[in-house]
């Protein structure tokens, strides 16, 4: 069982703190050798001229075995919650997630194991309604003993906008939306020199439909270098209008030796008409010590001319003392 208290405020509002407690039973001898982990936690937030539902809690079920892995995850966030230290992405909600992993591995033939996964997502406010919900369906994800493998998915997705909301430029009006997605994706083993993986999403949008397409490669000449590829590829067509959005990436990562590495990735997209760099290099000079130089440059096409948007270079130094 642990404690957690926190006084003070960033930003210098007087009164303000926060305060928790959570715990968890863990063992690996459930049903005599296999593993279970319980637990629960919950936090309080306040600061003076702050009031409301400040309270947030939650637990967690988990059996995380190799046959058999399934998970059960639930919080309640308080309408009211903000911490000033901290970070709450959705307030006043429950969030319930849920797992159900099935891995049987085959002694022969070309498949060395089938994988069944089934993970529900479920979002509401606090008095009940839903907001959002997911339901991630593999019936079908086999590995091959070459290390390859073949996956298919079919994704029941809901989303509830009380206000309208803008995707690639086209409008959305509020409302609720049910919608399915099914995906594809066939990827070669990781362990060859050329390694690449395509995943094909089609199916309902909101009130359309949409098609993506992405494609992920590595290529490595030798061990100590690296160049990877990626791209995405978004078609929509929605009541309102239609969309496409472009995405390409390209990393290169040299390890000069255990101690010294240098990775550089460059990517554009459509949306911003924006190309970004970051290059970073790191010299473990000694087991205690660490060198990071990063330097980021990002230009955008204005008018059909390129602009220098920002130019960053970052210097920094880490020493670990122990005594």
């Amino acid at each position: 069982m642990a404690f957690l208290e926190r006084i003070g405020d960033p930003l210098g509002r007087p009164g303000s703190w926060l305060a928790g407690a959570d715990f968890t039973y863990a063992t690996s001898r459930f049903r005599t050798n296999r593993n279970f982990l319980a637990g629960f936690w919950g936090l309080a937030a306040g600061r003076d001229g702050h009031r409301g539902d400040r309270t947030a809690w939650g637990f967690k079920i988990d059996y995380p075995n190799d046959l058999w892995d399934i998970q059960l995850t639930a919080k309640r966030i308080g309408r009211d919650f903000d911490p000033s230290m901290g970070f709450v992405p959705r307030p006043g909600v429950y969030l319930i997630n849920g797992q159900i992993n099935n891995r049987t591995r085959l002694a022969k033939g070309p498949i060395q194991q089938l994988l069944h996964e089934l993970t529900p997502s479920l979002a509401t406010d606090l008095s009940g309604r839903w907001e959002s919900y997911r339901v991630f369906m593999a019936p079908v994800n086999w590995r091959f003993r070459s290390g390859d493998r073949f996956e298919l998915n079919a994704n029941p997705t809901g989303e509830q906008l009380v206000g309208p909301a803008t995707i690639g430029g086209v409008l959305i009006p509020p409302g609720a939306y049910h919608w399915m997605r099914y995906r594809v994706e066939i990827s070669t083993a990781q362990k060859r020199r050329l390694y690449s993986q395509v995943t094909w999403w089609t199916g309902g949008f909101y009130d359309g439909d949409l098609d993506q397409i992405v494609w992920t490669g590595a290529w490595n000449p030798t061990p100590l270098i690296t160049v990877e590829f990626s791209g995405e590829r978004n078609m929509g067509r929605l009541a309102s209008g239609r969309f496409t959005q472009t995405l390409i990436g390209h990393r290169l990562r040299v390890n000069i030796s255990p101690d010294l590495s240098i990775a550089s990735y460059i990517q554009y997209d459509t949306d911003s008409n924006s190309v970004g760099v970051n290059t970073r290099l790191r010299w473990t000079f000694s087991p205690a010590g660490d060198l990071f130089v990063v330097y980021n440059h990002n230009v955008r096409d204005v008018l059909d001319r390129w602009q220098l948007e920002s130019n960053q270079l970052l210097v920094k130094l880490q020493y670990a003392i122990r005594y």
